[in-house]
């Protein structure tokens, strides 16, 4: 079964991430596995939600631009977004937004 991130009340940060990939793996899925093991082990990281058909988007939550910042500035992460730019996306966006509300079921 799928489910979605347990969050906090908010506040609490975004970081939405929509890609298209390239053509083949070239080791994307390790990485990006390993990209999620790490990020769960950051300070300030809250959850985690992707899905991929076509346009990929995944949604990273956070206690804190602070906590944003350090991850992007992570050197295995850094690693990650190198691959990332060179072989793995043909495209993508990154927006950060600050979570004000939040309901469902």
């Amino acid at each position: 079964m799928l489910e979605t991130a347990n969050t906090p009340e908010p506040p609490y940060y975004a970081v939405i991430f929509t890609s298209c990939r390239t053509e083949g793996d070239n080791g994307y899925a390790e990485m990006a596995a390993r990209m999620v093991a790490l990020a769960t082990k950051q300070p300030g990281f809250l959850g985690i939600e992707s899905a991929r058909e076509g346009l990929g988007i995944t949604v990273s939550y956070w206690a804190s631009l602070e906590a944003i910042s350090h991850w992007k500035k992570n050197a295995e992460h850094l690693e990650a977004q190198r691959l990332g730019h060179q072989q793995w996306y043909a495209s993508f966006r990154v927006r950060v937004a600050k979570v004000e509300r939040e309901y469902g079921i």
